[in-house]
C-alpha cells in the first residue's frame, strides 16, 4: 500500500479506537453518576425524578465539546496541518486515552466537590 492509504487506514483506526474509548468513559461516568444520585435518593435529598434528571444532565454535560477560554483567541485561520509519521513514530495511544480518562476524572471529582458543598449548605 502506498503511504497515503497507510496514513488514511491509521487515522481512521485511531478514530475508531477514540470513540470506543470515549464510548467506556462516558459509560463509567454514567454508571458512576447513577450510584451517587441514588445515594442522594437514599438520603432522601433528592426525589427518584430529580436523581434521573441529575443523571442525565450529568451525562449530557460529559458529552458536550470542551470549551476553550475567551482569553485566548484563535487567530489562525488556516486548517490545522497532519503530519504524516512512520509507524515507529505513531504517537501512543495510551497517552490519549490517559487525558482523555484524566479530564473525566476531573469532571467527577468537580461534581462530587458540588455534592459535598451542596450537602453542607
Amino acid at each position: 500500500m502506498n503511504i497515503v492509504q497507510k496514513a488514511f487506514y491509521f487515522g481512521m483506526g485511531v478514530a475508531s479506537y477514540a470513540g470506543e474509548k470515549a464510548g467506556e468513559q462516558l459509560q463509567q461516568l454514567q454508571v458512576q453518576a447513577q450510584k451517587l444520585a441514588d445515594e442522594m435518593v437514599k438520603r432522601g435529598e433528592l426525589s427518584a425524578e430529580e436523581a434521573s434528571k441529575f443523571v442525565d444532565d450529568l451525562v449530557k454535560k460529559a458529552q458536550q465539546p470542551v470549551v476553550e477560554e475567551a482569553d485566548t483567541p484563535k487567530t489562525n485561520k488556516e486548517p490545522r496541518r497532519i503530519e504524516i509519521l512512520e509507524e515507529s513514530e505513531s504517537p501512543s495511544e495510551e497517552s490519549e486515552n490517559t487525558e482523555d480518562a484524566e479530564r473525566l476524572r476531573k469532571q467527577v471529582e468537580a461534581l462530587q466537590e458540588e455534592l459535598r458543598r451542596l450537602q453542607n449548605e
